[in-house]
């Protein structure tokens, strides 16, 4: 290729001192915490929550399908670079990636939390420690930190403190406390956003679900992605972007082959029946319209999202390799993006492994080309 690959959504391994060591003070003696458990492996425990996170997925990259199993996993057995930014390069190399954007692991369980206050206090410490770890190689380590959203106020708060801590993206809470996200509270929260040119992403497994899966517990792996529709058609019907013209939102891992067919069944609702289930709000634009322009999109092995670029915008499309986690394309994404992307233009292809994601989170591309 003759300009950087960039992915648009990995992740690191919280380091068992993530949030003892940064977490304030009042929170430290329930700060989350990495315990041995025998024969179950290293788990991370969470204060206030019944289950707690085993390692054997969270950085399960390159490991054969028949061998990934959820406990057992010791942390230092874990690909080091998911804790340390000095290990990172070698990884990226390895899988043919200049830079990525990178989301946390346990800290999306923890977007689950109970307690708002201390969820806050988890995401305070986090966006510290993640912003020490990206401060190692800037050019190629994007962090993404976290709120809570308390409140606007609070979300306006967080928005404006990891920005200064030099984080270009910002991974928002699948559920804000009090109202959704289609209140008008929530204005000043979308208009700091846009102020600050910080982009919004919204990634799977951050949300609580109020319905069971049913079927085999394979079938759950099916509606992971449920959340993040839900998410997105909130923001569109809910009139959001007409509001907000200039915000942008980012829809992540929840791949994108479905969205042709989500787009054009918001239209019919919209045209079809919003005189009584839209209450005969109007929107200034059709549904898919908007989520044209204001939805990013990151997908990692989604062949069905190559194949459809043409009937979505594929200005916003990004590829990602969700390096280290079990679903990751690691090592091998050169050869899947090789058969995947083979029948997009030139034009595209650079647009969605690069173009795309450069131009949302102001990455100097040609200054990421000629680094060492």
């Amino acid at each position: 290729m003759s300009y950087p690959i960039i992915s648009a959504d990995s992740h690191i391994t919280e380091h068992p001192k993530t949030y003892v060591d940064y977490i304030d003070k009042e929170w430290k003696e329930k700060a989350p915490q990495l315990r041995h458990c025998g024969e179950k492996g290293d788990l991370f425990f969470i204060d206030g929550m019944d289950k707690p996170i085993p390692m054997g997925l969270v950085a399960a990259a390159g490991v054969p399908s028949e061998d990934l199993k959820m406990t057992g996993a010791k942390f230092e057995e874990l690909h080091r670079s998911g804790w340390d930014a000095k290990a990172r390069r070698a990884d990226q190399i390895r899988d043919g990636v200049d830079a990525e954007v990178i989301y946390p692991t346990v800290g999306m369980m923890i977007c689950n939390h109970k307690n708002w206050d201390y969820k806050q206090a988890c995401f305070d410490a986090y966006n510290r420690w993640i912003a020490e770890y990206c401060d190692y190689d800037p050019i190629r380590l994007l962090g993404c930190g976290q709120t809570a959203l308390r409140s606007p106020e609070d979300g306006v708060i967080d928005l404006k403190n990891i920005k200064a801590l030099g984080l270009p993206g910002v991974m928002v809470s699948g559920n804000p406390q009090g109202d959704d996200f289609d209140s008008p509270v929530w204005n000043p929260f979308w208009e700091a956003a846009i102020e600050l040119d910080m982009p919004l992403s919204f990634h799977i497994l951050t949300t609580r679900s109020s319905v069971e899966t049913r079927g085999p517990r394979m079938n759950s792996f099916m509606s992971i992605i449920r959340g993040n529709q839900d998410i997105m058609g909130t923001l569109i019907f809910g009139g959001v972007f007409d509001r907000f013209p200039e915000l942008k939102v980012v829809c992540v891992e929840a791949d994108a082959g479905w969205v042709p067919h989500y787009m054009y069944r918001m239209d019919h609702a919209y045209k079809r029946h919003r005189a009584w289930l839209h209450k005969g709000q109007e929107l200034s634009k059709l549904p898919s319209e908007y989520f044209k322009e204001h939805i990013y999109l990151t997908f990692q092995d989604d062949w069905v999202a190559f194949q459809d670029a043409n009937v979505m915008n594929w200005r916003r499309l990004m590829w990602a390799n969700d390096f280290p986690h079990s679903d990751s394309t690691w090592p091998d994404s050169q050869a899947l993006l090789a058969e995947h992307a083979k029948d997009l233009t030139a034009e595209q292809r650079e647009a969605i492994l690069c173009g795309n994601v450069a131009e949302l989170y102001g990455i100097d591309v040609q200054k990421l080309a000629s680094a060492a």
